[in-house]
């Protein structure tokens, strides 16, 4: 915490007495991160707070669409893993919390306490929102984190591309599955047998 003498903010300026309050930037720690309350949703980056933007409707109609056709096909499986949706901080690695738009569980890496966060994902959902800051996230900081973390596999779905790509772990770094346009069916490698018509997420933005 910042012990640096200052003077009150004034009206317009931004509260510094609370930014005083808070570790500086890249001295968070994952104690801090999970003490800090927000009416914004934000994710911990190798020490650093990222402030995302806040969802749009057709944002959340895919998440709802996905996020039953996950799920139904985990019950209809039996695979005693769990999907689960944002907000719920992920802990990747030291340094780094991430909040997928959709997550999924295998069995055994559920964590142990329900009241706990989850350790280890094993495939996570992005869809990115507009703006080429959250371009970048979606497609080059959480790709470089999710693989870290030994995510298995990694969905990108684009609206603004209309383009849905899927990542699979291949070592350390991800190769491109598929790449997913209007008429395509995206299909997990994990998930044997769950395919998603891409025209099915397109039609919400009509």
């Amino acid at each position: 915490m910042s012990t640096t003498p200052h003077l009150p903010s004034r009206d317009g300026e931004p509260t510094w007495e609370v930014a005083y309050l808070l570790p500086t930037q890249g001295q968070w720690t994952e104690e801090d991160f999970f003490q800090f309350h927000t009416n914004r949703m934000v994710e911990l980056a190798d020490g650093h707070l990222e402030l995302l933007p806040m969802p749009t409707w057709l944002h959340q109609l895919i998440v709802e669409l996905l996020f039953d056709r996950f799920r139904d096909h985990v019950r209809q499986q039996n695979l005693g893993g769990k999907v689960l949706m944002a907000p719920l901080p992920a802990k990747l690695f030291p340094g780094t919390v991430r909040e997928p738009d959709l997550l999924y569980v295998c069995a055994e890496n559920l964590p142990a306490n329900v009241r706990d966060y989850p350790q280890k994902i094993d495939l996570a959902i992005e869809i990115v929102s507009e703006g080429a800051e959250a371009h970048k996230r979606d497609y080059v900081d959480k790709l470089a984190d999710y693989a870290k973390a030994g995510v298995a596999e990694y969905w990108i779905v684009d609206p603004e591309q209309t383009l849905v790509t899927i990542f699979v772990l291949d070592g350390t770094t991800y190769r491109v599955a598929q790449e997913c346009h209007p008429g395509d069916q995206a299909c997990s490698l994990l998930l044997d047998g769950l395919t998603i018509s891409v025209n099915d997420i397109w039609a919400l933005a009509q």
